[in-house]
């Protein structure tokens, strides 16, 4: 009986055995969805993969541009390869919800006295067609999402950068006013003390003047700290750790351009802002759910075959289940919950797309103010404030006007030519986020075309 027994489980491991090897070398069929979705990502796969080879960093040294930064950025930033396998496990999903179970192999045994029966056998579940290709639409509609969101990362990755680099330029040139200014102020005390030794004007005028230089030290002291948190900014933007050194801040400036009227610009947000689309593909994900939960109601099966190795013959024994969907308020419950998942993406999608529009509206404005301020300063403020310090030093020396009125114009001076600088960056600024919104890509994005068949205007 005991060489029964050990000739039994023998059969069992070699039948095991010989299903695994066997088995091991199949595949399933592709849903045409998950054909278009692994298309896409081998396009994407072959412009974009972190940390392969072929696809080098620019160097970042003293010839390096705008440009330079933001696809050094979008190419070593550790949110976008975040992005990026997330969207690459999303699509293997694909193959997983459209798989069928892994076969089953059975081993029975009838043993009273003696083994009188050896049944291996091999069971498999089999879903209701079609349910397996409408579980692959919903993964493959919510790799789509995934695909929109690594594009948003890009996108939002070059916007990281063109935010301190803008402020570092205008920083320098904020520095520059004030530097002039302290220039001036030491002109004005050196005449306050010509007229204060010449018995016209008291000490008070100096002082006054020495205090005007101390404040504006102070502020280039401050202006010249801030250096740090934005040169911080953009390493981070860069995806450079921070002991690493300081990259060169391009001398050469460059603005964002956008050509389109305010209309286009606003139709073309709405047709491809990746928030957008990535909500876009998560209500069709819900609208395949609700196709999914509709086939609740229709049965699984389960089909197999046994045989009875010690009988002579062998003796086969196959095997039929089906499921039986009998409990409806379990079935509705699914519909019911499948259709406020849809209900929920889409009220979300036109959540987003309303605070989109106050976005743009926003951003728009912002601009046009900044427009308006540049050509009032640059049309007809900044001219006459330096004609009214003109104005004022020349009374000054000939002693018809007080210091303080002289103080005064060079403050305004002053104030005109900071808010220039602060219009000109809110303008590039304004312009950035503008770009952020519509979904603008930037030269050498690593992105593609097929995940959206109309991409925006490049820069």
């Amino acid at each position: 009986m005991m060489d029964l027994k050990l000739k039994c489980w023998q059969w069992l491991i070699l039948i095991t055995i010989f299903l695994t090897v066997y088995l091991s070398g199949c595949y399933g069929l592709q849903t045409q969805s998950e054909q278009q979705a692994r298309s896409n990502f081998e396009a994407l796969s072959r412009v974009y993969h972190p940390g392969d080879l072929h696809v080098p960093l620019p160097r970042l040294d003293q010839n390096a541009t705008l440009a330079t930064l933001i696809t050094y950025a979008m190419l070593n930033q550790p949110r976008v390869a975040e992005a990026y396998y997330n969207y690459t496990y999303s699509i293997e999903r694909i193959t997983v919800e459209r798989s069928l179970p892994d076969p089953k192999v059975t081993f029975e045994m009838d043993v009273t006295n003696v083994v009188s029966t050896v049944m291996p056998g091999l069971m498999i579940d089999i879903p209701w067609p079609m349910k397996l290709v409408a579980r692959a639409d919903v993964a493959s509609a919510q790799s789509q999402a995934k695909y929109f969101i690594f594009e948003s990362a890009v996108l939002e990755t070059a916007f990281g950068v063109k935010r301190p680099y803008y402020r570092l330029h205008f920083l320098e040139d904020r520095i520059r006013v004030n530097r002039n200014m302290l220039n001036l102020m030491n002109q004005l005390e050196q005449v306050a003390r010509a007229q204060n030794e010449a018995g016209k004007v008291t000490l008070q005028d100096v002082l006054r003047a020495q205090i005007e230089q101390e404040r504006l030290k102070t502020e280039i002291a401050n202006l010249e700290d801030s250096r740090n948190p934005l040169m911080a900014e953009l390493k981070t933007a860069l995806g450079i750790s921070p002991d690493q050194p300081d990259p060169p801040v391009p001398s050469e400036f460059k603005s964002t351009p956008l050509d389109l009227s305010s209309d286009q610009l606003y139709a073309t947000a709405m047709a491809h802002n990746p928030q957008l689309k990535s909500m876009e593909a998560e209500v069709r994900a819900a609208g395949d759910g609700i196709r999914l939960a509709r086939m609740s109601r229709l049965p699984d099966f389960t089909i197999g075959v046994q045989a009875d190795v010690k009988a002579a013959p062998v003796m086969y024994r196959p095997k039929f289940e089906m499921t039986l969907p009998i409990w409806l308020d379990k079935i509705a419950a699914e519909i019911a919950s499948a259709q406020a998942r849809k209900d929920a993406a889409s009220a979300r999608f036109s959540a987003e797309q309303i605070q989109l529009a106050v976005e743009f509206a926003g951003k728009s404005f912002m601009y046009r103010e900044a427009r308006r301020n540049l050509q009032l300063l640059d049309g007809s403020l900044l001219s006459k404030a330096q004609m009214s310090l003109d104005v004022a030093r020349a009374a000054y020396s000939a002693n018809r006007i007080e210091f303080i009125n002289l103080l005064e114009a060079e403050r305004t001076l002053l104030e005109f030519q900071l808010t220039e600088v602060e219009a000109r960056t809110q303008c590039e600024l304004a312009l950035a986020e503008l770009s952020l919104i519509i979904g603008l890509r930037p030269e050498g994005a690593p992105l593609t075309d097929t995940a959206d068949p109309k991409p925006p205007t490049k820069e």
